[in-house]
This record gives structure tokens, C-alpha cells and sequence, in this order.
């Protein structure tokens, strides 16, 4: 027989469900996805750290748990919670089941309850936090008030510097970085050296390298003080740059812009992203609560692309050195791969400044 389990939300209101993976209490910020696959991708996406994570689409599971498709090691979220978890994973590259892979990494999980409901209610309320408790009469707490992400960066990246591939060098600031970034640069023939987020300007120019990466990565982007020192005097050096979600968001703080939390954010395979100079629409996968605020970018910076649902910022070019950014995950795994093509334009571009 299973467990009850229950969510108990910030405003009070308390779902029922059942307990799998690890059988423990936490308090995190409960977000939602909208990605109807790559559960995978998302257990071990780095950028969800301190975060209560919770699938829209029904069933969870069903293809098991297969270790190529990780964007990292490990899960780095709070807890997991979905409407019905496959217990009988059926596909050929499966190495085992969601339950145990839960269990084994200690992240909590929760099923059976009404995901629709709670989708709209974080939607209409915007973000909150909440508890995974086995309690049946939980209550709203200074613990469950007070809870914030913190530290987010330097909890998940790296601590030491990795080299992988060969040719031109590009270095990755690893500040929560997927590691698909890594194998799109590396399959471009680049040698990518990937150093932790607290790596200086200095240690970064003393590798010689053709071009920059600022990858994605959990928590509040204004609150990367020394990484934001380190773009600027990038910046001014004119080093080749291209940051991928947290990282568009710390190029923009470095270049005197301004970023907010959104209500709910943007997580999931399907967020529709137009290019201004086209006027196409790329399907993206996007995993953020933050964006850059349009209106405060400098005179030398321009949109390149926004969201269609919201108007919010989705894409910056520069003209005062070489780089640009953007908000979703070309590099995206599982999920639409239509903007693959900016790693090329970031490729050429270290060519040309080289």
C-alpha cells in the first residue's frame, strides 16, 4: 500500500497524493514544466536547484531512466511531483525505473494528485513555495514562508577545470551549465575547457581561448557579483561571447541592463520565440524565472528575439564587442532543436575575431 503524502502550499491550500522516490519532508519553490518528454532532462537539469518540480503532462516514467540523456550527474531539484509515475518502464536503453532513480539521488517524489488544478493555481498566483510532508494536517510556517534559493550557483557547478574535444579553444563557465552545451561545441570541432563560475577574467584570458560560453544555471542572476565583474572586462576585451539563459541574463547585467522575476516563468519544450529580423518563430525549449528587462538595455544592445506569449525578452545582440545571447536552449535535449544554428553563428564569429 502506498504512502499518503500531501503538498502543502504557501497560501495554504493542501493537496492529497501518494509518496514514491525518497521518503522525506522538504520545503522548495514549486515550479511547473509544460514538457510532454525528456523528464530526464529535466530531473537533472541544474537550473531547477532549490526547486520543487512539477510535470503538466499526465504520465511520467514510462521510458525509464537512461543515463546518456543526463544534463549533469545528478538531480539537483528539491522534490518531483506528477500526476501518475509508470511503474513498468518499457524502452530498449532503459537502466531502470523512476522510482529507484529517485530514491537513489534521496529526491522525494509525489503522484496522484490533480497537476491541472495546481498548474493554474501557481499561474493565477504566480510562484510559491511549498512542503512534502506526510503530515495530514499541515501548516503554514515562518520555514515555508521564509524559504528562498540561495547560493544556487556555486551549489551546482564545478570544482575543478575539465578539457574535452579538440581545435579552436572555447571556454564554458560552468554556472550550472547542461552538458549538451558542452557536445554541441565539441561536435563544431572546438576544445572546450569548462571552469567554475568563480573562475576571474584574468584566469579566463591567460587560456588563450577564441571565444567564451556563459551557460545556463539556477537561481537570481543579480546576485553573480564576481561573474558579472568577470564579463565586463571580457566585455572590454573584446572576447567572442554567447551566453545560453542565466548566462544572457548575466552578459545583459554586465552591460548595464536589468533583470526581474517573472510570475511564473518559462519551463518547458514548446515556448515560441520570434526572431525580429525575420520574422520566424523558433518552438524553444526554456527553463527560467528570470528575464531581462527590454527597456533597460544599453544604446549598443537590441533585441534579437522576444516570446510570443509575453513580449519578454528572449534574445540580445551587441554591437560594442562580439557577443549575443539568448533566453531558451538551442542546445535543446529533449526538445526542439530549431536554433541549433547559433552555435554555428558563435563558431564563425570566434573565426572571424580570431
Amino acid at each position: 500500500m502506498k504512502k499518503k503524502a500531501y503538498l502543502l502550499l504557501e497560501n495554504g491550500k493542501v493537496f492529497e497524493g501518494e509518496a514514491f522516490g525518497a521518503e522525506r519532508e522538504c520545503v522548495g519553490e514549486l515550479v511547473f514544466t509544460t514538457g510532454m518528454v525528456g523528464y530526464l532532462e529535466t530531473l537533472t537539469d541544474p537550473s531547477y536547484y532549490g526547486q520543487i518540480v512539477m510535470q503538466t503532462f499526465p504520465l511520467v516514467g514510462n521510458y525509464g531512466v537512461i543515463p546518456d540523456d543526463f544534463e549533469s550527474a545528478k538531480p539537483h531539484l528539491k522534490a518531483y511531483i506528477v500526476r501518475e509515475w509508470c511503474q513498468e518502464p518499457s524502452n530498449f536503453r532503459s537502466e531502470g525505473a523512476l522510482d529507484a532513480f529517485l530514491k537513489a539521488n534521496d529526491i522525494p517524489g509525489l503522484c496522484g494528485i490533480d497537476t491541472r488544478a495546481l498548474t493554474r493555481i501557481v499561474r493565477e498566483h504566480g510562484v510559491m513555495n511549498a512542503r512534502i510532508t506526510y503530515s495530514p494536517n499541515p501548516k503554514v510556517d515562518d520555514e515555508l514562508r521564509s524559504y528562498r534559493v540561495t547560493d544556487a550557483v556555486r551549489s551546482v557547478s564545478t570544482g575543478e577545470t575539465l578539457t574535452d574535444g579538440e581545435g579552436r579553444r572555447v571556454v564554458l563557465i560552468d554556472f550550472g551549465a547542461k552538458s549538451h552545451i558542452e557536445r554541441e561545441l565539441v561536435s563544431r570541432g572546438c576544445e572546450v575547457i569548462t571552469v567554475p563560475y568563480s573562475t576571474t577574467a584574468d584566469e579566463i584570458l591567460a587560456l588563450k581561448p577564441s571565444g567564451v560560453m556563459l551557460s545556463n544555471g539556477p537561481g537570481d542572476p543579480s546576485e553573480n557579483k564576481d561573474a558579472i565583474k568577470a564579463i565586463k572586462k571580457l566585455v572590454r576585451e573584446r572576447v567572442p561571447m554567447f551566453g545560453i539563459c542565466l548566462g544572457h541574463q548575466l552578459l545583459a547585467l554586465a552591460n548595464g541592463a536589468k533583470t526581474e522575476k517573472l510570475k511564473y516563468g518559462h519551463r518547458g519544450g514548446n515556448q515560441p520565440a520570434l526572431e525580429l529580423a525575420t520574422g520566424r518563430v523558433y518552438i524553444t525549449s526554456q527553463n527560467h524565472g528570470y528575464a531581462v528587462v527590454s527597456s533597460s538595455l544599453p544604446d549598443y544592445a537590441h533585441e534579437s528575439f522576444i516570446n510570443v506569449n509575453d513580449k519578454t525578452c528572449e534574445g540580445v545582440e551587441y554591437t560594442n564587442s562580439p557577443a549575443f545571447s539568448v533566453q531558451f536552449h538551442p542546445e535543446a535535449c529533449a526538445g526542439p532543436r530549431d536554433t541549433a544554428w547559433l552555435f554555428d553563428k558563435f563558431v564563425s564569429m570566434c573565426e572571424e575575431v580570431r
